[in-house]
This record gives C-alpha cells, sequence and structure tokens, in this order.
C-alpha cells in the first residue's frame, strides 16, 4: 500500500473515529493539539481538519484568529500577496473577508464594484478591516470540523503544564480562565501557537530569545553580546472614532503626567517626546514628522496622515444612511510599549508591563482629545472616542497585546540575516543588488516576504529596519532539535531576532501554521517521524508535492528585495 492510499484509509477511520468521544469529563485525546488559536493555529487546524485528523484547539481569548482579531491588527502584507506569495488558504480567507462585507454590509455603488475592495481604504495594506468580520470568517472557515465534532475549541483556555517522556511531549494541561477546571489534552503531536511560545518552558523544549550575538549567529546586524532579555516593543493597540462637536473625552488616565512627558532613552536617539507627531523615521532614523486628521481622506503628499494609516472603516465605502463615521484601528510608535517584556521574567512582572502598556495607549487616547497639536493650530479633538464594539471590549482596548516577538525554538535549522537580508546576501556573493536572491532551501515549506522590520526594542534600540528579499520557510526551521512531536505555528520557529522582523507578519504566520498542521497530518496519517521527512530526499519530495497540491507555495518568482 503506498502512503496515499495509506492515508485515505487512516484519514476514513479517523473521520469515523470522530463521532465517538473526544472528551472525558475532565480530558481529552486527539490526534493533534494545537495551543493557542491564533493566525498560524487556525491555519494549523485548517489544515489539520482537512487532512482527516482530530483536532483540539485551545485559545487564550475568547476570539480566535490572534493577530488579525483580539489583537486587533489588520494584515501587513508583501504587495504581491493578491495572486502570489501566501497560501490558497490565505487567499481564501482575505477573499472571504471581502465577500463578507459585499454580503452584510450597505455598500456604495463604487465600492461593491471594486474586485479588491480595501474595506477600510488604509494605507498599510489593501485589506484593512474589522477585527470582528476576520473573527466571523474564520469562524466561518472552521464550522464544519466544528459541527462535526472533529475539531474541538477551548475558548479562554491557557496551558499550565505538560507531561514528557524522553524527547516525546505527551500531555498539556490547560485552565479555563473562568471556572479554573483544568483539562489535560493527550496526543502524538503538538502544535504550539501561542504568541509567545508559552508551550516551549512547559514542554522543556530548548528556546532562544532576545537579541542573538555576533559570535552566535555571524549576523550583520547581531550586537557584540547576547541580549536574551532585549525584546521588541509590544503594542496594545485600540480602536478610535471621531464625532466633530461632540465631546468625548476619557477621564484622565493614572499615568498621564508621566507618558505625556516622557521621552525615549534608545540608540540612536529619538527625536524628542514620545507623544508627538514626530517619530523616528524606521530606516534612516532620523526625524520624521507625522500629522493627524480625522477629517480628512487622504495623506496629503509627503506627509503621513496617521488617521488613514491602518483605519479599518471608510465612511465613503458604505450608504451614507446609519453610517457613524470613519473607524482607524491605533497601532503607531506612539503606543509601543518597551519598558518592560511579556515573559521571560514574573507573572507579576508582566502583569505590570501590561497594564502600563494600557496606560500608555490611554494616555496617548487623552493626549490626541486635549492636548495634540492640531493643523489648524488649536489643541485635541474631543470628538475622538474609543470604540469597544469594534474590539470587543468594555475598555475599547484589543482583548490582548499584539506581540512581534516571542520565545524561540532551538531549531534543526535558523534562518539568519545572511539568508534573507539584501545587504548580507550582496556582501557575501559580491554582487550588486538586482542579482541577489534569498537562500534556496531544499525544504522549503512555504514562501513570505517583508522587509526585516524591528521596532524600539526593550534593550533601548532604535528600529531596526533595513531590506530583506523574497523567503522559503525552511522545514528544519519548524523542527526542534530535541523534541520529535511538537511544531511551531507563529513567530517561535526557528528564527532570530533579526529575521523574526520579517516572519512574524500576518501570511507568514498563516503559512508557518498550515505546514506546522500539514506536517503533523502526514506524519500520523503515514506513519512518518519529522526528522525522517527532512533527511530522506524522496519522503521530502512527496511532502512537497502535497503541500503544493493543498495550495501551499514553496517557491517565488524572481522578484525584486524590498
Amino acid at each position: 500500500m503506498n502512503v496515499s492510499r495509506r492515508s485515505f484509509v487512516a484519514a476514513t477511520s479517523v473521520l469515523a473515529a470522530a463521532a465517538k468521544s473526544l472528551a472525558a469529563p475532565r480530558g481529552f485525546s486527539c490526534d493533534v493539539a494545537i495551543i493557542g488559536g491564533g493566525t498560524g493555529g487556525c491555519a494549523a487546524a485548517l489544515a489539520a481538519c482537512r487532512n482527516g485528523l482530530r483536532v483540539v484547539m485551545t485559545e487564550e481569548t475568547d476570539w480566535i484568529g490572534g493577530q488579525l482579531t483580539a489583537q486587533a491588527v489588520p494584515p501587513d502584507e508583501h504587495p504581491w500577496i493578491e495572486s502570489f506569495g501566501g497560501t490558497a488558504s490565505y487567499r481564501a480567507y482575505r477573499s472571504a473577508v471581502r465577500q463578507y462585507y459585499r454580503d452584510h454590509y450597505r455598500l456604495s455603488a463604487e465600492a461593491r464594484a471594486q474586485l479588491r475592495l480595501n474595506p477600510g481604504g488604509g494605507s498599510v495594506s489593501a485589506l484593512t478591516h474589522e477585527p470582528k468580520v476576520s473573527l466571523a470568517v474564520l469562524e466561518a472557515m472552521l464550522a464544519r470540523f466544528v459541527s462535526s465534532g472533529q475539531l474541538v475549541l477551548l475558548l479562554e483556555h491557557k496551558p499550565v503544564a505538560a507531561d514528557t517522556q524522553g524527547d516525546r511531549v505527551r500531555s498539556v494541561t490547560v485552565e479555563s480562565a473562568r471556572t479554573k477546571t483544568r483539562r489535560i489534552i493527550e496526543a502524538p503531536w503538538f502544535i504550539d501557537a501561542t504568541e509567545t511560545g508559552e508551550l516551549l518552558p512547559l514542554a522543556k523544549v530548548e528556546f532562544v530569545t532576545g537579541f542573538e550575538s555576533k559570535k552566535q549567529t555571524g549576523e550583520l546586524h547581531a550586537p557584540e553580546i547576547a541580549q536574551p532579555d532585549n525584546h521588541q516593543a509590544f503594542t496594545v493597540c485600540f480602536a478610535l472614532g471621531y464625532a466633530a462637536g461632540e465631546d468625548h473625552t476619557i477621564e484622565k488616565p493614572r499615568e498621564y503626567d508621566f507618558w505625556r512627558d516622557y521621552v525615549p532613552k534608545m540608540t540612536p536617539p529619538w527625536p524628542g517626546k514620545l507623544l508627538a507627531w514626530a517619530m523616528s523615521d524606521p530606516i534612516s532614523l532620523k526625524e520624521r514628522k507625522v500629522m493627524f486628521d480625522p477629517a480628512g481622506d487622504a495623506s496629503p503628499p509627503g506627509a503621513l496622515n496617521l488617521w488613514i494609516y491602518r483605519r479599518i472603516f471608510r465612511a465613503r465605502n458604505h450608504e451614507p444612511d446609519g453610517v457613524r463615521g470613519d473607524v482607524t484601528l491605533v497601532n503607531w510608535p506612539q503606543n509601543d510599549y518597551w519598558l518592560g517584556n511579556l515573559y521571560g521574567g514574573s507573572a507579576e512582572e508582566a502583569a505590570k508591563h501590561l497594564e502600563r502598556a494600557k496606560q500608555l495607549s490611554l494616555s496617548l487616547v487623552y493626549w490626541m482629545q486635549t492636548e495634540a497639536p492640531r493643523p489648524d493650530g488649536g489643541q485635541g479633538w474631543k470628538g475622538l472616542h474609543l470604540r469597544p464594539d469594534i474590539t470587543g471590549t468594555e475598555d475599547g482596548l484589543a482583548k490582548y497585546p499584539y506581540i512581534r516577538e516571542s520565545r524561540r525554538i532551538l531549531a534543526e535549522f535558523t534562518v539568519v540575516e545572511e539568508h534573507v537580508g539584501t545587504d548580507a546576501r550582496m556582501k557575501a556573493a559580491g554582487k550588486p543588488r538586482d542579482e541577489v536572491t534569498a537562500e534556496r532551501f531544499p525544504d522549503s515549506v512555504g514562501v513570505g516576504s517583508y522587509r526585516i522590520d524591528l521596532h524600539p526594542s526593550s534593550g533601548g534600540d532604535n528600529y531596526i529596519d533595513v531590506s530583506s528579499l523574497p523567503f522559503q520557510i525552511p522545514l528544519g526551521a519548524l523542527l526542534p532539535r530535541r523534541v520529535e512531536n511538537l511544531f511551531p505555528a507563529s513567530k517561535n520557529l526557528g528564527v532570530t531576532h533579526i529575521t523574526n522582523g520579517c516572519y512574524r507578519l500576518h501570511p507568514v504566520e498563516w503559512n508557518v501554521g498550515e505546514s506546522a498542521g500539514m506536517l503533523a497530518a502526514h506524519c500520523q496519517l503515514a506513519g512518518l517521524a519529522p526528522r525522517q521527512i527532512r533527511k530522506d530526499p524522496k519522503l521530502l519530495a512527496e511532502f512537497q508535492r502535497l503541500l503544493g497540491a493543498q495550495g501551499i507555495e514553496i517557491e517565488w518568482p524572481r522578484l525584486r528585495p524590498r
């Protein structure tokens, strides 16, 4: 019996078993346990389920989707995503977002006629939109598996323990945020799709954090000494509306005086106060002026109107009756938090920094309402107001902070700057910019593209933003060096502090998760070990053909660097 025939028989038996008990009163037994229901977790669940596996997926919040939903960050994508450079299921998600607006909103005739509708008309992406639309689309994509019992979703559940034996994880214990009930999930395969790689220390998987040294990685932009506590800033995002002539001024935040006067201390220097319409240019690090006009519908020539930047609802895309106005999503340098980290220290320290990050975001709101300079010479826009209906929270802040950097597995293969960075590739090859490409990985299981974009960090670094080349995702970066049955599905794969900067965005995280789900399914159905697949050229080629058959691209056409 060949592998594809075995897979068909195994998948048939798995689907038949799905009708039987997945769950005991305090536990679950499944084929793959996905811990974390973010962007990569959802993609992993789709891949595992469509290949017949029984899946349990947990999620810390009450919304699946991660950075697309609970973190309230509209997609950051490369310019070719409409046509190639992403998986078929990711493009199906994107199409479904647009169709959701056509099906459920009273779009204007002009907006309805746009084949590539940008619901929010934001400048950062061709698909800026409300997080609850992504939530609805992701729930719809998973609905048939949930209804059949093949997929069990445990919302508001967080991992608290793991049981291991030798080089394998046997079970993970999760706890309900509401009832504090603990449940044990047993499975032959585990996927860590948490936002900060929370399963790695619990399961004793070797990992790294922060900024590696030049001695460790050889990277062009790495420091001489490792800085494990130097993490990229995280951000508590929020949605903001505007009603001219109204007063929605919030109560003065507890830490407002601190944040109003705060001047970042970093290298190279920040140009002044954090709460200002000036910031470091991410590439040149010189002072960059920005502006803000909630009544405007575009950015003036040579300037960036932050209101437009991540706008997620554009009123003119809709029939005028019943529309409250534009909504923007605030994920700006002005509310990036870098005074501490969310992991690596105590739970009390993490809680303190999360609360301070919320205070920063609320202080930004209050500053914009009361003191921010207006283009007309006045101060503040009292009509600005938080939109808790958009974020699904009482305070109007996102349910979960936007995490840019996670714990990362010590992998069989680690992607470094010299594999994907334009300057590093040019230096190594001695070739001009137009003649270099990213390293070609023979074990590629996906593709992505984004600049190496590192936000200011808790170690005092200003932006590190350098050109990168359209890259591949190597299978070796999904395999821990020792543990045999756990895969990453978020920002926790085998990358460095630097290369995380281009592997951390939405379509890449989706691809990482989908390939991890495919790997778990293939190993389970074909009776193979993941290292066996990577080391055997025939088995690897067969797995890559399976990826291609299910819409996962593993190679790029020749493209210019970003």
